[in-house]
């Protein structure tokens, strides 16, 4: 099994920048996609980015051009760069991990956006 840990949430201005941390451990597979989702109160769980163990990302629309995800399979952590944040980012994002064996959560960390 996948364990995921996720840090670097908290509270940040409009137009600021964070940057989440997802440090996976365990079994994983050789072929496997991990991804960013987030949750507001009252609202669908949504895709915000993924990366495909060969290294094609996928980036939901709010994301697209302010955020950034990215790998480093030496310490099996993946990042999202998150810049120019809006209050509407403000939610619980969660990590992932899906394999050809498995699925994992995190256990998600808050990020609020607020002035």
């Amino acid at each position: 099994q996948v364990q995921l840990v996720e840090s670097g949430g908290g509270l940040v201005q409009p137009g600021g920048s964070l940057r989440l941390s997802c440090a996976a451990s365990g079994s994983i597979s050789s072929i496997y996609v991990m991804g960013w989702y987030r949750q507001a109160p009252g609202k669908e769980r949504e895709l915000v980015a993924r990366v495909t163990s060969t290294s094609s990302l996928i980036y939901g629309d709010s994301a697209k051009g302010r955020f950034t995800i990215s790998r480093d399979n030496a310490k099996n952590t993946v990042y999202l760069q998150m810049n120019s944040l809006e209050p509407e980012d403000t939610a619980v994002y969660y990590c992932n991990y899906v394999s050809p064996k498995s699925e994992s959560w995190g256990q998600g960390t808050q990020v609020t956006v607020s002035s």
